[in-house]
C-alpha cells in the first residue's frame, strides 16, 4: 500500500499517526522455517540482510505477513548511505557489514496471521493486532510509535526529522489494506534553496532534443563546488526548451568547470573526497549516467524535502531563476540544519 503525499496534517477525525521511516520498505513473510524479506519491487533480500533472519525467527508469529521498514541507526540519527552500502554483490562485504552496522526493522502493519487475511480488517483493528503480536518485541525487530493526537503527530513531524525520518504518515482508522494505491498520507518537509546549475543530462528519449535533469552544485566553505543533486519532472515542452535555454552556456564548458578534472579523468580519491554526478551505484547499475557540462553561471531555486549527508535525499522540484543571485552566493550555509532526536526516544517501547 502507497502513500500520496499533502501539504499538512488530514482535517477531521479518525486518523492514525506515524513517523515516516526513510529506509527500506519492505514485506516480510514467515511461514515455519521460512523467512522471506521482500523489498518494494518484489525483489528478495535475504542475503543482504542476514543478521535479521534468526530474530525475525525467534519473534514473529509461526505463520504471518508484516509490512515495515528496514532502517540502519547510528548515534545522531537513520544512516540511508550505510543502507545503501549492503546492496552488495560480495557476501564477505556483507557480512561485514551487517556485523559492524546491523540493521533493524520497524514494522507498522500486519496483512496475515495464520490463515486470516487481514487486508480487509481497519487498520484500527489491525494495528491492536500487530501492537499484540510484538508485545515483546526486542531489538532488532520494533514496533513503530502512533498517536491519535494531532498536536504529538505536529510535534513529531517538527522534531524527528533531525534524526533521519522523512515526515509524517496518516492512515484512516477504518482503512482496509489496499495494495498498489496511494491511500496513506504523507506530510513531509520541504524548503527551497539556491543552487547552481553546472551540467545536465539528456532525457533517455531525448538524445540532443530534450534535457532530462539539471545537475546541482552548492559550494563548500573552501570554495569547492559540490554535486548535490539534480532537479527534474519537466514537462516534455520544458524538455525541449532547455535545450534552446543551456545551449549559450555550453560554449566552451569545460575551460574553467570546477568539475573539469573529474569529468576528463575521474579517480577513486576524488570520487571519495568530492560529490560528483556520473557516480554510479547500486541503484543504478544500467543507467546512463553520463552528463554535459555548462558554465556554472545559472542560478535556480529548487524545493527538497531532506538532505542526506551533503546532497538532496530525493529529487529537487524546480520553481523559478534567479538571474538576480550570483553562483558564488548559492552555499551550504542557506541550508536549514535540524538537530537531531534521540533515537533512543523514538525507538522505546513505551511510545
Amino acid at each position: 500500500m502507497l502513500a500520496k503525499r499533502v501539504s499538512e496534517l488530514p482535517p477531521g477525525e479518525g486518523w492514525i499517526f506515524e513517523p515516516k521511516w526513510d529506509g527500506f520498505r519492505t514485506l516480510i513473510f514467515r511461514d515455519g522455517d521460512e523467512i522471506l524479506i521482500q523489498s518494494r519491487d518484489e525483489k528478495p533480500l535475504n542475503r543482504y540482510f542476514p543478521e535479521l533472519i534468526e530474530p525475525l525467527k525467534a519473534q514473529l508469529p509461526d505463520r504471518c505477513v508484516l509490512d515495515g521498514e528496514m532502517v540502519i541507526a547510528r548515534d545522531d540519527g537513520l544512516d540511508f548511505d550505510a543502507l545503501q552500502l549492503r546492496l552488495h554483490p560480495a557476501e564477505s562485504r556483507v557480512k561485514l557489514l551487517s556485523g559492524q552496522m546491523p540493521a533493524s526493522v520497524v514494522f507498522f502493519d500486519v496483512l496475515c496471521e495464520g490463515d486470516l487475511d487481514l487486508r480487509s480488517t481497519p487498520f484500527g483493528e489491525r494495528r491492536t493486532r500487530l501492537e499484540k503480536l510484538l508485545s515483546r518485541a526486542a531489538p532488532p525487530i520494533h514496533l513503530t510509535p502512533m498517536t491519535r493526537d494531532r498536536v504529538t503527530a505536529a510535534d513529531w513531524f517538527r522534531r524527528f526529522e533531525g534524526a533521519g525520518l522523512d515526515g509524517v504518515v496518516a492512515k484512516l482508522e477504518s482503512g482496509r489494506y489496499e495494495s498498489n494505491k496511494r491511500v496513506m498520507l504523507k506530510v513531509k518537509h520541504e524548503r527551497e534553496c539556491d543552487c547552481v546549475v553546472a551540467g545536465f543530462r539528456w532525457h533517455k528519449r531525448g538524445q540532443n532534443t530534450a534535457v532530462g535533469s539539471l545537475l546541482l552544485g552548492l559550494y563548500d566553505g573552501a570554495g569547492n563546488l559540490e554535486h548535490v543533486g539534480v532537479c527534474a519532472s519537466f514537462t516534455d515542452a520544458k524538455r525541449r526548451e532547455l535545450v534552446t535555454f543551456l545551449a549559450p552556456l555550453r560554449e566552451r564548458a569545460l575551460e574553467n568547470h570546477p568539475w573539469r578534472a573529474w569529468a576528463e579523468q575521474p579517480s577513486a580519491a576524488d570520487a571519495e573526497a568530492h560529490r560528483r554526478p556520473g557516480t554510479g551505484s547500486r541503484w543504478s547499475q544500467g543507467k546512463d549516467l553520463s552528463w554535459e557540462p555548462l558554465r556554472p553561471e545559472l542560478v535556480v531555486q529548487v524545493a527538497y524535502d531532506h538532505m542526506q549527508g551533503n546532497r538532496f535525499r530525493h529529487t529537487a522540484q524546480f520553481r523559478r531563476w534567479r538571474p538576480d543571485k550570483r553562483p558564488d552566493e548559492c552555499t551550504f550555509d542557506q541550508l536549514e540544519v535540524v538537530p537531531p532526536h534521540e533515537l533512543a526516544q523514538i525507538f522505546a517501547r513505551d511510545g
